[in-house]
């Protein structure tokens, strides 16, 4: 008997299963498709120098305000800047689609089918208090963040099975299913929190108490809801990877927080901080060449341009209010909005309407659908807009003169007719005894100028609409629990769309405060759609289910698009360095530009000594 046994231990190991494990081989990085671009004994990022010199601060700032040093949790309002003092079990770049290179992890094992991954850590990897970073650490994240974190996390890893710490350096995550090509990547994005120190303390509160981290900058001092400094960490375990090799140059980094706009703008004329990147087309076109720093030299004005998705920026209507439900009376809402009036006489015409969820990428759709795109929407034949099937997505244009809105919005009336709102006596547009009142919800006046001209040509329908403009912590809570008419809401995309679409789309997200589903959005076709997204096999796969998605979501109608840019519009105090060759998808401020020594000093020289 005892021989048998033996026997039939030795057969078990030469099982496929079993050669198969040790077959897996750790590796350095990770791709969501195709391979690395960075080889195994790469020396540094082609974006990043890594002879850039230590030292110098930057001086950044932003408008609104904090009251919260934990960016983890959905209470209060996050500071600027405290990602850097985290780090994250792998690094993207910013010059791939989607590819992970090892930071705290050292290396990484997964099968061919992706159902679960290994993270081998580094022993040398410490937080700012000395102690090591262990896969205990990574366990305790993931639990946290799944139980008492943003309510996004427990969308992102919702397919993590179990999460398992097999030695204090090596961690695995098991999936709830196999194929879903992004999860390793997901799991290497995420931020890894100290066990010990939060241990005892209230990770769902909000704190101004500075936590602990292990990223190359930690919290120097912070002034409530305006100021925070970072300083760098001079010891830091990761300083000489080859991933973060001429990155984090600046021993300090500085936020200076706004509540106006135009306050904001003006400070960096003034010397007040030292970049900004510019958002809004007329004041890039009228409000920098005439200021004496710009004029002379001191400030840089440049346009960058980048390969980023623009995704999508728009109105974003709350189809929890039943007027919003019928998407004729959504796609009626979209014919009062004149973009290309407003373009002209707003931005000197330099944007271009969103015509996709996916815009400025190969994911965007266009014409119509065939092939194997043709082949995905069929399947819904029935379920889904006719639309889909029969026309191109084009948002209603205007000749720009503000003279012919007449025609749209004519159509417009005629389909909120056959939604059943009429006009009531009092000219108001009216459905079951109910007038329609519409209120565009804002925390800054910097689209109150676009909305101006909307809500005329709204009233010009019957509708009663109105604006209103509350601080950011206001708006943050009215949104975060939807109670909100119209906002104005981004849905940034990458060239690899996953996992993120539900939180955007899904429909058991809707419900959800805090969730990124900001529409309302329960379309059970839809959520077929991410599924397929985030199983695509591989690039052809995925650029046909996402075409299909964009489709689909475009025309329902959810939102009204609104605009794009594809350059960066930088302004800069001329005090530092940068590489020779720039991101694909990013600008590298902070992270790759360095102080300048000399080029501060010429500046001073010329600046009036108030101001020194």
């Amino acid at each position: 008997m005892k021989k048998t046994l033996l026997i039939a231990a030795a057969f078990l190991l030469f099982l496929p299963a079993a050669v198969s494990a040790q077959e897996i081989k750790p590796l350095p990085g990770l791709a969501m498709h195709g391979d690395l671009k960075y080889a195994a004994d790469f020396k540094n990022l082609e974006y990043a120098n890594p002879d850039a010199p230590k030292g110098g601060e930057m001086r950044l700032a932003s408008a609104g305000t904090f009251d919260n040093l934990n960016p983890y949790i959905i209470k209060g309002v996050s500071a600027p800047g405290l990602g850097m003092t985290y780090q994250t079990l792998l690094s993207s770049t910013s010059d791939e689609a989607f590819s992970e290179y090892g930071q705290v992890a050292a290396s990484i094992e997964i099968p061919e089918d992706r159902s679960w991954v290994v993270f081998n850590l580094r022993p040398e990897a410490k937080w700012h208090d000395g102690k090591p970073l262990t896969a205990d650490d990574v366990v305790f994240s993931f639990h946290t963040l799944m139980e008492k974190g943003h309510p996004f996390y427990r969308a992102y890893y919702g397919h993590v099975k179990e999460a398992v710490a097999e030695s204090k350096t090596r961690v695995k995550f098991t999936f709830g299913m196999a194929d879903n090509r992004e999860l390793p990547l997901i799991m290497g994005q995420m931020p890894v929190l100290p066990k010990h120190y939060w241990e005892g303390k209230n990770f769902e509160s909000t704190t101004l108490t500075p936590p602990l981290g292990s990223g190359p900058y930690k919290i120097k001092s912070v002034d409530n809801g305006r100021r925070i400094v970072y300083e760098r960490v001079k010891d830091w375990w990761a300083k000489d990877l080859p991933i973060n090799k001429g990155q984090y140059n600046f021993d300090t980094i500085v936020y200076d927080l706004y509540r106006d706009e135009t306050v904001l703008q003006q400070a960096l004329f003034s010397g007040a901080y030292d970049f900004r990147s510019e958002n809004i087309a007329k004041s890039w076109m009228t409000s920098y060449d005439d200021k004496v720093p710009v004029k002379e030299g001191l400030i840089r004005k440049e346009e960058v341009e980048h390969s980023m998705p623009s995704g999508m920026q728009a109105f974003v209507l709350n189809l929890r209010r039943p007027m919003f439900q019928d998407p004729k009376v959504r796609a009626a809402l979209n014919y009062a909005f004149d973009f290309e009036w407003s373009n002209k006489q707003l931005a000197f015409g330099v944007y271009k309407r969103t015509d996709s969820f996916f815009e400025n990428s190969e994911l965007a759709s266009t014409g119509l659908p065939e092939g194997r795109e043709l082949e995905i929407l069929e399947k819904h034949r029935g379920k889904i807009p006719e639309e889909v099937f029969t026309a191109t997505y084009k948002n209603p244009e205007t000749n720009g003169t503000g003279q012919d809105m007449r025609a749209n919005l004519t159509t417009a009336k005629k389909m909120l007719s056959e939604a059943g709102w009429k006009i009531n006596k009092a000219g108001l547009l009216e459905k079951d005894g109910k007038a329609m009142r519409i209120e565009f919800l804002l925390y800054s006046d910097t689209f109150s100028r676009w909305i101006s001209p909307f809500i005329a040509n709204l009233k010009k329908l019957g509708v009663e609409a109105s604006m209103r403009v509350i601080d950011t912590a206001q708006y943050q809570n009215r949104t975060d629990n939807f109670d909100f008419d119209i906002i104005v809401g981004s849905f940034p995309q990458s060239l690899s769309p996953g996992n993120e679409q539900r939180d955007f789309w899904a429909s058991d997200k809707a419900d959800v405060p805090g969730s990124r589903n900001s529409a309302g959005i329960k379309n059970p076709v839809i959520d077929e759609l991410i599924q397929l997204v985030i199983t695509a096999p591989d690039r052809a796969e995925l650029i046909a289910r996402t075409r299909a998605l964009d489709r689909v979501l475009l025309w329902n109608h959810y939102v009204i698009p609104q605009w794009h840019y594809n350059k960066h519009r930088l302004a800069y105090w001329d005090k530092f360095g940068k590489p020779a060759v720039s991101p694909k998808y990013g600008t590298g401020v902070p992270d790759t530009w360095w102080f300048d020594a000399d080029k501060a000093a010429a500046i001073a020289k010329k600046m009036p000594a108030e101001k020194k």
